[in-house]
């Protein structure tokens, strides 16, 4: 089993284990960031756009690109130049905002569904990403990292 020093081909031990963790985390979310270009990839997709139509199936209701973006697991990203590119490619419309006609919503189309729908078989090709550890192993992962942010 290799090890983040081993990865990075890092020869001086880190100065204390936060930073050891840090920059595991780190490494291991571009890992997997790769991981999902690869998947999403075949399908003209990306690994943001994929999180937009997710947020808006979830929604049930048009939305504002501020909501999107608040929702968004990478919130550093252009939103509307995203939502721009998803309307050209017909998976998302803008509305006027019924509440108040100076906002602009965002819902998801008929397309945008079918590309969801399309990629539901890829849901396996996630799971290989943890392959290596158990169901148990995952959940405590994710509870450990829940535990991190809060």
């Amino acid at each position: 089993m290799g090890s983040i020093e081993e990865d990075i081909k890092q020869s001086r031990p880190f100065s204390h284990v936060e930073e050891k963790a840090l920059v595991n985390i780190m490494y291991t979310n571009g890992w997997v960031m790769e991981h999902l270009r690869s998947i999403f990839k075949p399908y003209g997709i990306t690994n943001k756009q994929y999180n937009i139509l997710r947020i808006l199936r979830g929604a049930e209701e048009p939305i504002s690109t501020s909501t999107i973006r608040n929702r968004m697991i990478d919130k550093m990203s252009d939103t509307t130049r995203l939502i721009d590119r998803m309307i050209k490619k017909g998976w998302v419309e803008k509305k006027i905002c019924s509440d108040d006609r100076r906002l602009v919503d965002v819902i998801i189309t008929d397309a945008g569904l079918a590309k969801l729908e399309e990629m539901e078989h890829t849901n396996h090709k996630v799971k290989e990403i943890f392959k290596k550890l158990t169901e148990a192993e995952v959940l405590q992962l994710s509870e450990l990292l829940d535990k991190l942010r809060y």
